[in-house]
C-alpha cells in the first residue's frame, strides 16, 4: 500500500501541475474574436453582369426643420404656414383661444425630454427609443462640444482604478472597474469602425517593478474575463526599445504591455445621435433651454427652448415649448445651471476638474502603440496615445471654472512637456512648436447631494430625482455612458410611471432588407446589443472597395471607413471629382490630413452640422489634431457650407469670426485671433513674431548655406537683396 501511494502520489502533483500550467496558457492564449475583424454582417454590393456596382442606399433621418416641428407639436404650437394663417384668423374673429386651447389638448406630450446631447444625453436618447417611448433630445451647441469631445480617446477599465481599489481595499473603485470593462466590449461590439484595441505599454525601471506590474495586469486581464481580449506580457529591454524606440534607455530594465480600447470620441457621440433619430428620437443641436415649465402641482413637465441657428442667421429667436412627461437633465459640466432653473436654492453638486491634452506630431509614438507613465513627478498618470496619425499626451487634474469652451493654459502644457521629456530619450528633442493642437477638457466629478459630507466626491456617476421631478444623470466616464444611460432610462420608467414596449417599426439601419438588426427590440434594454450607424457594413477591407469604385486615395479611403463605416458610400459620393487621372474624387480640406470636401457636405445634409465649428471639430476632427491647418481650411468649409445651406455674406463673416475665437480654445497663436480670409488665403497664416515662433514653429529657422554651393559673396545675408545696404 505505501509502495503504491509513492507511485501515485508524484504522478498525481505532476498531472495536477501540468492540469494548472495547461489552463493557465489556453486562459492566454485561447483564440478570441476581435471585434472588427470579422467580414461585414451586410457585404459590401457587388457588381452585375453588366459590370456595374450599385452603392448601398441608406435610410435617411428627418431635416432639422422637421424635427423642430415635431419639438413645437408637442405643446400643440402651431407647425405649419397653413395653421398659422388659421390661428390669425380665428384670433380675428374671435375663435382663435378656442383653436389654441383645442391644438394643445390633441397635442401628445414626448415620454422624456433629455436636456444634454453630449455622450450621456444621447445615450439616454438611444436606450429610450429603443424601448419604445416617445423621445425628444435638445442640445445648446452641438452634439459633443463639451467634455465627450475632449477625452483621452480611451476606452478603458483603468488600471489605475484597479491599483487604489486593491491598495485602499474600496469595493466601489472595484466594482466601477468591472463595470468599465464590460462596458468595454459593448462599446467595441456596438461600434467596431469607430473604436479598436491598442497595446499599452507601462515601462520598468527597476527590477522588482517587474512582479508588481504583471501582477496587476494579469489581474485586470482576469477581472476582464471573455470581455477581454489579448492578454498582457513582459517585454526585455530590447524588445521594449524594438517596439517603443522612442523610450529613454537609461534604467530600463523592461515593459509590460496590456491592452485596452481607443475610440473617436465625437465621431462616436454624433452617431449615437443619428442612430437615436433613425429610430424615432426628436434630435435637434443649437437649440437652448431658457426655462422649464411645472404644471399645477408643482412638477417639470417640460421646458422653454430657442433655436440659436435663427439668431446666427440674423433673426429673432421665438421661444417654444415642448411638453414631456419626465424631463431628463445630462448637461454635464453645466448640470447645476439646469437643476438651479428648477429651485434656485439648490445646493451644486458638481465639482469641475480641468484635464487639458496636446497634440504632437504622429513621430512622437509608434502608430500602434501607447504608453502609460504611472508614476509622474506629482504622482498622477500620464498617457501618450497615437490617434488619427497623430501623438495624444495628457492629461492633468485640476479645480477649474466653468467655461464654454476652456482653453490650455501654459503652466499645464509645459508640464504634460516636461513628463515627456523624462521617459524619452534623450537625442529627442520635445519642443513647444510641436505642440499642433492643446485644449482642456471639463470633467464633472459629482457630490452626491444627499450625502452627511457634502465635500466627498462620487467615484461613478450620479443619478438623483428633484421634488419637482427633475432627474439629473451626472459624472461617470465615456466607457460606462451606456450603463449611465440604462440606469437612467430604468428610473425614469419608474418616476414617471412610463410604458415601454416593442418597436414595431424597426429601421432598416444597414440599408438593405438582408440585414436585421440582431437586438430584440421588446421594451428592454437592448443597447448593448444595438450597433450604430454606419457598423453593418463596416469591415477592415471596405476601403478596397471604395478605392476601386469612386477612385479615392488609400489614405482617404480608410479614413472614410474608420470614421463611418459604411455610410463611407455616402461620403465618398458625396466627394468632388478631381478631374485628375487620380485621386478620382476627393479634395482634401488640408493636405496635412486625409478630410475630403464629402465630409462636409455629409456633415450638413445627414449630421445635422449648422456650423463651421461643428465640422472643424466633431464631424471631422482637424480642430484636435491641428489648429493652424484647421484655420487654413476654414475658407473651404465656409464655402461648402455656404453652398449647402444658404448663407449670405453676412453669416460668413460671422463663421469666420465665431471659428477663429474658437480655435483660439484648441491652442491656436494668439496673433492669429485676429487674422482675415484674405490673410489665410495669402498664405500669411504660417508668419509668427519672433516671440512665436519659439512656441509654435515646427522646425529651426533655414540652415546656413553650405560655401562650395553658396551663389553669394562672403559676408553677403542670403535672405536679403544684394543691393541692401546690409550687403555694403
Amino acid at each position: 500500500m505505501a509502495t503504491r501511494s509513492r507511485f501515485f502520489r508524484p504522478f498525481l502533483y505532476t498531472s495536477l501541475a501540468a492540469t494548472t500550467s495547461g489552463t493557465a496558457l489556453y486562459i492566454s492564449y485561447r483564440p478570441r474574436n476581435i471585434p472588427g475583424s470579422d467580414p461585414a454582417l451586410v457585404p459590401p454590393p457587388k457588381y452585375g453582369e453588366e459590370g456595374r456596382l450599385e452603392p448601398p442606399r441608406f435610410p435617411l433621418v428627418k431635416s432639422r426643420e422637421e424635427q423642430i416641428a415635431d419639438l413645437k407639436g408637442s405643446s400643440g404650437a402651431s407647425n405649419t404656414i397653413g395653421e398659422k394663417a388659421k390661428g390669425i384668423w380665428g384670433n380675428l374673429t374671435g375663435g382663435g383661444g378656442a383653436q389654441e386651447e383645442k391644438n394643445v389638448e390633441e397635442a401628445e406630450p414626448y415620454d422624456l425630454l433629455i436636456i444634454g446631447g453630449g455622450a450621456t444625453g444621447t445615450g439616454i436618447a438611444l436606450d429610450a427609443a429603443t424601448r419604445g417611448l416617445k423621445v425628444a433630445m435638445v442640445e445648446r451647441d452641438d452634439f459633443a462640444s463639451g467634455t465627450s469631445s475632449k477625452s483621452t480617446k480611451l476606452v478603458h477599465g483603468g488600471v489605475r482604478y484597479l491599483e487604489k481599489a486593491v491598495w485602499e481595499l474600496d469595493y466601489n473603485q472595484y466594482k466601477l472597474v468591472r463595470e468599465a470593462l464590460r462596458e468595454r466590449k459593448y462599446f467595441l461590439d456596438t461600434a467596431p469602425h469607430l473604436s479598436m484595441w491598442l497595446p499599452i505599454m507601462i515601462p520598468i525601471q527597476k527590477w522588482w517593478q517587474a512582479p508588481y506590474f504583471w501582477a496587476g495586469t494579469k489581474f485586470y486581464d482576469l477581472l476582464a474575463g471573455s470581455e477581454g481580449i489579448e492578454s498582457s506580457y513582459f517585454l526585455t529591454k530590447t524588445r521594449a526599445m524594438d517596439a517603443f524606440p522612442m523610450l529613454r534607455k537609461d534604467n530600463l530594465f523592461g515593459a509590460l504591455v496590456y491592452y485596452d480600447g481607443a475610440h473617436n470620441d465625437s465621431r462616436m457621440n454624433v452617431s449615437l445621435a443619428m442612430t437615436a433619430a433613425l429610430y424615432g428620437s426628436t434630435i435637434v443641436n443649437h437649440i437652448e433651454v431658457t426655462g422649464l415649465e411645472k404644471d399645477v402641482n408643482g412638477k417639470v413637465n417640460g421646458a422653454r427652448v430657442k433655436d440659436l441657428v435663427q439668431e446666427r442667421d440674423g433673426n429673432k429667436p421665438q421661444d417654444f415649448s415642448i411638453r414631456a412627461k419626465g424631463v431628463i437633465n445630462a448637461t454635464g459640466p453645466f448640470t447645476d445651471s439646469i437643476r438651479k432653473m428648477d429651485d434656485e436654492q439648490v445646493n451644486e453638486i458638481v465639482a469641475p476638474s480641468s484635464g487639458v491634452h496636446v497634440i504632437l506630431p504622429g513621430y512622437y509614438s509608434p502608430s500602434k502603440m501607447g504608453l502609460i507613465d504611472p508614476s509622474t513627478s506629482d504622482g498622477r498618470v500620464i498617457f501618450f496615445l497615437p490617434w488619427q496619425g497623430n501623438t495624444i499626451a495628457g492629461t492633468t487634474d485640476a479645480p477649474t471654472n466653468i467655461t464654454q469652451n476652456p482653453i490650455a493654459g501654459e503652466e499645464e502644457i509645459n508640464w504634460i512637456l516636461s513628463e515627456i521629456r523624462g521617459y524619452l530619450a534623450p537625442d529627442i528633442n520635445v519642443r513647444r512648436g510641436d505642440v499642433l493642437a492643446a485644449w482642456s477638457g471639463i470633467r464633472p466629478l459629482v457630490k452626491d447631494p444627499h450625502s452627511k459630507n457634502t465635500e466627498s466626491l462620487v467615484r461613478n456617476h450620479l443619478i438623483t430625482v428633484s421634488d419637482s421631478g427633475l432627474l439629473t444623470c451626472a459624472g461617470g466616464k465615456w466607457t460606462t455612458y451606456r450603463q449611465m444611460a440604462e440606469e437612467s432610462v430604468d428610473e425614469a420608467i419608474r418616476r414617471y410611471k412610463l410604458q415601454p414596449g416593442p418597436v414595431l417599426q424597426v429601421p432598416r439601419i444597414s440599408g438593405t432588407e438582408m440585414m436585421d438588426d440582431s437586438a430584440p427590440l421588446d421594451g428592454t434594454c437592448q443597447t448593448h446589443q444595438v450597433r450604430l450607424i454606419g457598423a453593418h457594413g463596416f469591415s477592415k477591407t471596405l476601403f478596397i472597395n471604395l478605392i476601386q469604385h469612386f477612385g479615392i486615395e488609400t489614405v482617404v479611403a480608410k479614413h472614410l471607413c474608420e470614421s463611418y463605416g459604411d455610410r463611407a458610400w455616402t461620403v465618398a459620393a458625396l466627394s468632388s471629382p478631381t478631374e485628375q487621372r487620380f485621386p478620382v474624387r476627393g479634395f482634401k480640406l488640408s493636405q496635412l490630413y486625409p478630410f475630403v470636401d464629402g465630409e462636409v457636405r455629409y456633415a450638413v445634409r445627414h449630421e445635422y452640422a449648422q456650423t463651421a465649428v461643428d465640422v472643424l471639430a466633431r464631424r471631422t476632427r482637424l480642430a484636435f489634431l491641428n489648429a493652424q491647418a484647421a484655420l487654413e481650411a476654414l475658407p473651404k468649409v465656409i464655402d461648402l457650407m455656404a453652398e449647402e445651406l444658404g448663407w449670405d455674406q453676412r453669416r460668413r463673416e460671422r463663421e469666420w469670426t465665431d471659428t477663429v475665437h474658437f480655435l483660439a480654445s484648441m491652442g491656436l497663436a494668439k496673433s492669429k485671433l485676429g487674422v482675415s480670409r484674405r490673410d489665410v488665403e495669402n498664405g500669411k497664416a504660417g508668419e509668427y513674431d519672433e516671440h512665436e515662433r519659439k512656441l509654435y514653429s515646427r522646425h529651426d529657422q533655414p540652415a546656413d548655406v553650405i560655401e562650395s554651393d553658396s551663389t553669394f559673396l562672403s559676408g553677403e545675408k542670403p535672405v536679403l537683396k544684394t543691393e541692401s545696404l546690409v550687403n555694403k
